[in-house]
């Protein structure tokens, strides 16, 4: 199913469906990549496109994907959670260097009233905000954590504003150094919705895993250095089937085009979405907590 077009926000997957498509794994022009296994249920896949061969091959722009899953989270335990958030953090601080000026905005995209869309506002609303202190006490740095504000734009359909607008305005507010991406994602497979935790340093474009494509966010349409943190919350339904169907069907090609033509578009979420937005929300807002503020979060 060589000319399949599978919706996926994930590079991990994109490197599984060009493996699929030579019919082999292994090295692959213009990426590098480095698997860390944390404990035996959370492992990192480490992904760096280093040219313009990786691009193409991969269809996602130079920098770093780094893929965090996390097995067993669904009916996991706290202990569990910790050390996600714990592994999530060693991965982040490979993006980010604490240091006594260290400036981060971090934003949640999304809408928190379609809860597959609601990980970034719930993130957001986990993350330990420290801008207001360093104001209050006229303080240009700290020994133990960072000066950090956080900001949830809300989505075009309820503002009525383009969120790119919207943050570019926070970001001259406070002039961060690293601005921080919270959003949810797409899928090829719906497994990695309950498993997996996605940071790069490309940028992210709004809405994409709710299928609402909008300005991308990176440093070039921002003026500062974006770290994404998405979770795949969703996935397409045409993907979904043509995935469920791949290997039982002689023109596969034919099948793409009638789903594209006939079909509705609508995406799939799992039934225990409203668990898994909790889960990774913890996951991810302690895992910016003890990347950002050191000498607090350990």
């Amino acid at each position: 199913m060589t000319n399949l077009k599978y919706r996926t926000d994930l590079a991990i997957e994109s490197v599984e469906m060009y493996d699929e498509e030579r019919g082999k794994s292994g090295d692959i022009d213009g990426v590098e990549m480095e698997k860390i296994q944390y404990d035996e249920d959370i492992k990192s896949t480490r992904i760096k496109i280093i040219d313009p061969k990786g691009e193409q091959l991969l269809q996602r722009p130079m920098g770093n994907y780094i893929t965090l899953e996390i097995e067993g989270l669904v009916d996991g335990d706290a202990e569990l959670k910790d050390r996600a958030a714990k592994a999530l953090a060693e991965e982040l601080k490979e993006l980010i260097q604490f240091h006594y000026y260290l400036k981060v905005l971090i934003i949640g995209l999304g809408n928190d009233k379609v809860t597959p869309d609601a990980l970034g506002p719930y993130t957001v609303s986990k993350v330990r905000v420290t801008r207001h202190w360093f104001i209050i006490y006229e303080s240009d740095g700290d020994e133990e954590q960072a000066c950090v504000s956080g900001f949830i734009p809300g989505v075009m359909g309820s503002t009525g504003m383009e969120t790119a607008e919207l943050i570019q305005k926070a970001a001259g507010i406070v002039n961060p150094e690293i601005i921080i991406v919270v959003d949810s994602l797409a899928a090829r497979n719906i497994e990695r919705i309950s498993t997996t935790i996605q940071i790069n340093d490309t940028g992210i474009s709004p809405g994409a895993g709710m299928g609402n494509h909008r300005t991308m966010l990176n440093e070039k349409t921002l003026g500062h250095r974006v770290i994404s943190i998405g979770v795949p919350t969703v996935i397409d339904s045409s993907t979904l089937i043509m995935d469920a169907l791949e290997g039982y069907i002689k023109n596969p090609v034919e099948v793409e085009n009638y789903i594209e033509q006939n079909g509705q578009e609508m995406i799939v979420t799992s039934t225990d979405i409203d668990q898994v937005i909790k889960d990774f929300s913890d996951i991810i807002s302690n895992g910016i907590n003890i990347t950002l503020h050191p000498g607090i979060y350990s």
